[in-house]
C-alpha cells in the first residue's frame, strides 16, 4: 500500500514538474513605462516618443512615456534605479548620464553597476557656427585665430556640463586652444547674443542654427559627427576639416534597472533594434539631425563606459571642473 501511495503521489506530482513558461515568453503582459528624465519637448523626449509609438508591433506592447525631470536628469534616473527589475520600467538616458557620473560627486546611483544597458537610440551632432564678423571661413582658420587670441573668443552654452559646453571643452583639448565659456540657462538664451556678435561662436544643434545659416546670419564651419549631416550636407565634418581625432554627439539610449532577467533584456534589445532599423522611424528622426545608431547590449555598455572615461580624462587634465 505504501508503494502504491508513493506511485500515486509521484503521478500527481509529475505535471507540476513540467517547465513553466519563462519570464521572457510571458513578457510583456502590459505596457512598458519609459521614464524620460527631462521635461517634455527636448531632443531626448522627442526620441522617446518616436520610439514609444513604433515599438508596439515588434515588442507586443506600447511604451508609456513618463517625464520625471530635475537635477540634470538625476531625479528620473534615480527613480529608474530604484524600480523593480522586471522589464516594465525603462529609462532614457543621454549624454549627461555619463558626464554627471564624473562631474557630480553626489549622484544617488552608480551609472555602471545599477543598470543594464539595452541599446543606443541615436546621436545628434553639433554644428560649429560663428558670427559672420569673425574673419574666418574654415575650421583651420578658426583654430588659428583662437591660438592667436587665447581666451578672446567667447562661446555660449546652455549651462556647465551640458552638451553645448562639453563639446567645446573636448574641442579645446583636442586643438590646444583656449576660449571663454559664457553659460546661459539654455541655448535659446545664448543665440540672440551670438546673432548680435556679443559672443563669437557656439556648438549648436543643426536644426536650431539652420535658418540663421541659410539667412547668412551665422556661418557654419563644421559638423561634429563622423559623417556629414543630411540637414547640412555641404558642411564638412570636423575630421574632414582637419581635426582627425574629434567627434561629438548628444546621444540618447535606453537602459533598465540591474537584475532584469537576461532573456527580457535581450527581447527588449531585439525589439528596439528592429524598431530603430525601420525606415519610418529613421525618416522621423532624420529631419532633427538625429543619426540612428542601434547597438547590441554589449556595445551600448562599452559605449557608456568609454564616454565616462572620456570625461574623466578631461577632468584630470583640468579642462573640466566639478559641478558641485
Amino acid at each position: 500500500m505504501r508503494t502504491l501511495n508513493l506511485i500515486g503521489i509521484l503521478v500527481i506530482a509529475v505535471p507540476g514538474l513540467s517547465p513553466a513558461p519563462s519570464a521572457a515568453q510571458e513578457y510583456p503582459a502590459r505596457p512598458v513605462r519609459l521614464v524620460v528624465p527631462y521635461v517634455a519637448g527636448g531632443m531626448g523626449d522627442f526620441m522617446g516618443r518616436v520610439i514609444g509609438e513604433a515599438v508596439r508591433e515588434p515588442l507586443g506592447a506600447s511604451f508609456v512615456i513618463e517625464n520625471r525631470g530635475g537635477a540634470g536628469g538625476n531625479v528620473g534616473i534615480d527613480y529608474v534605479a530604484r524600480s523593480a527589475p522586471d522589464g516594465y520600467t525603462l529609462g532614457l538616458v543621454c549624454l549627461s548620464y555619463a558626464s554627471n557620473a564624473v562631474l557630480q560627486s553626489k549622484i544617488p546611483y552608480d551609472p555602471i553597476k545599477d543598470f543594464v544597458p539595452i541599446t543606443m537610440i541615436g546621436s545628434s551632432p553639433s554644428v560649429i557656427v560663428v558670427h559672420p564678423s569673425l574673419p574666418v571661413k574654415t575650421l583651420k582658420e578658426f583654430i588659428a585665430l583662437a591660438k592667436q587670441r587665447p581666451n578672446e573668443l567667447a562661446f555660449g552654452s546652455s549651462g556647465p556640463g551640458t552638451g553645448s559646453h562639453l563639446s567645446v571643452e573636448l574641442f579645446k583639448a583636442e586643438t590646444n586652444t583656449q576660449m571663454t565659456h559664457i553659460p546661459y540657462k539654455g541655448t535659446a538664451q545664448a543665440l540672440p547674443d551670438l546673432l548680435a556678435g556679443r559672443i563669437q561662436f557656439m556648438f549648436d544643434f543643426p536644426t536650431v542654427s539652420l535658418p540663421y545659416i541659410k539667412a547668412g546670419k551665422l556661418r557654419a564651419l563644421a559638423i561634429t559627427s563622423q559623417r556629414r549631416s543630411d540637414v547640412l550636407p555641404d558642411v564638412p565634418t570636423v575630421g574632414e576639416a582637419g581635426v582627425k581625432d574629434y567627434e561629438f554627439g548628444t546621444w540618447c539610449g535606453i537602459l533598465t534597472p540591474a537584475g532584469v532577467p537576461p532573456a527580457i533584456a535581450d527581447k527588449l534589445n531585439a525589439s528596439l533594434v528592429r524598431t530603430l532599423e525601420s525606415p519610418a522611424v529613421r525618416n522621423r528622426l532624420a529631419p532633427q539631425a538625429i543619426q540612428v545608431m542601434p547597438m547590441s547590449r554589449h556595445e551600448f555598455g562599452a559605449f557608456i563606459r568609454a564616454d565616462v572615461e572620456r570625461w574623466k580624462m578631461l577632468l584630470h587634465k583640468g579642462s573640466l571642473q566639478m559641478l558641485d
